[in-house]
Parts: C-alpha cells; structure tokens; sequence
C-alpha cells in the first residue's frame, strides 16, 4: 500500500508515519512525501480557506496510491475569544473518490500574532518570529507556535495527529460504510 502525504514538511510526514503504526491495516504502508500546492492563501483565515487547502493537497497528490493525505492548518472565527481566531489543523485523507476529513482541537495564538497573521497576511511561522516569540523562523517545521506555547506540552506533531486520527475514523474497517 502506497500512501502520499502531500506536503515535505518533516512534521507532517512524521505524525503520518507514526499514526499509521497505530492501525494495523494501514501499518505497512509505504509514506511518500510530495509537495504539493494548496490553492489557498499562505495562512489560510478562515474553516472554509484550511478545509478548501487541506482538500486541494491531498487531490493534487493522489496518483499512483491507495491514499493521498492533505493536512492544512489555518486560523477560523470563535466567538468569545480574545482575538476572534484560533488555528486548527485539518487533514483530508483521498481514496481517489471520496474525501475523508479530519479537526484538530483548536487553540489560540497570542494577539500580536494573530494581528500579523489577519493584519499583514504573515504565515503562522512569519508572525511567530516577527512577534518576538522564536528565533526560529521555521518553528513549523518542529515543534510549531502551539509547542512554545504549552512548552512542550502539545507539539505541532501531536497537534498533527489529532487531525490524521479523526479523518481515519473513516478508514476503520470496522465502522466503514
């Protein structure tokens, strides 16, 4: 079984090759890592934008597969927050006919990078750095804002993860239909 994750993100990559281990179907697959475009904004900003990304990803990359996955984070209104955004990460994982969708849980961004990410269309990493609050501009690529945040206590892997784990809920062959 061949699955493509539509991203060379190391993150993503990692937090596919890890979950997969945990269903024992899917154990064995091969991981491919492709880059592919999103067709939506650097920092999508709304459900819609992440959803529309994440979907576009895992389209562009299926081909010669059993699987494409696309995972898009973005940032999406809440009400009652202190910016009016959080960030969500959502994976689509393609079959070739059907799209199967996954959410993260959601969390807040400080308002300085949330107002560099609305305000002057800054990606999280971008307006992470510009806010003073690493001196990794490619944090994304490890442990992600969310991991500076709670230090250490949720990284941008597990946060990954969580999104691959509820769009494979489609994939159990148990509860399939």
């Amino acid at each position: 079984m061949q699955i493509i994750v539509a991203s060379k993100n190391p993150v993503k990559v990692g937090a596919v090759e890890e979950i997969l281990r945990e269903y024992p179907h899917l154990a064995e697959a091969i991981v491919h890592a492709l880059e592919t475009p999103s067709g939506v904004a650097d920092q999508p900003c709304s459900l819609d934008e992440t959803i529309r990304g994440a979907i576009n990803r895992a389209r562009a990359a299926f081909g010669d597969c059993t699987y494409a996955i696309g995972i898009e984070s973005g940032l999406m209104e809440v009400p009652h927050t202190k910016t009016g955004y959080m960030d969500v990460c959502v994976c689509a994982i393609f079959d070739g006919t059907e799209i199967h969708l996954g959410l993260s849980s959601a969390w807040e961004a400080p308002r300085a990078v949330a107002e560099f990410m609305l305000r002057d269309g800054l990606d999280m990493n971008d307006a992470a750095f510009r806010a003073g609050l690493t001196t990794d501009p490619k944090v994304g690529s490890r442990e992600g804002l969310v991991g500076i945040m709670t230090k250490g206590r949720l990284d941008r892997k597990a946060y990954t993860k969580e999104a691959l784990r509820t769009a494979l809920i489609h994939l159990e062959k148990e509860t399939r239909s």
